[in-house]
């Protein structure tokens, strides 16, 4: 996990570029949250608690929670944190599908 939470990490760090050093704290624990959500996700869908929908639907509420605590910091629009979300689950994509079995992300 802590290795998806670094790559997800590493793939923002572009987005914010300037503002890094104000958002980085927030950043780390907010990609290392989304981690962890997806390490759930697999763990749940492998062992059949829970569907595909209700998956998506975990994925949809973490999204919201790291989007709405990095728009909180000044300076950064939805449009750059949505792309730094974006990139950050676009690294992990693939692993994530094939860990889950579906297109989750």
């Amino acid at each position: 996990m802590a290795g998806v939470a670094e790559q997800m990490l590493q793939a923002s760090k572009g987005v914010f570029a300037g503002k890094w050093p104000k958002v980085k704290a927030y950043a780390e624990s907010e990609f290392r949250k989304l981690a962890e959500t997806l390490a759930m996700i697999e763990k749940l869908r492998l062992t059949g608690q829970i569907n595909e929908e209700e998956a998506a639907l975990q994925l949809q509420i973490q999204k919201n929670a790291t989007r709405s605590v990095l728009l909180t910091l000044k300076g950064l629009g939805l449009l750059a944190v949505e792309e730094a979300i974006n990139a950050a689950l676009s690294v992990v994509k693939k692993a994530v599908n094939t860990a889950v079995g579906f297109s989750l992300i």
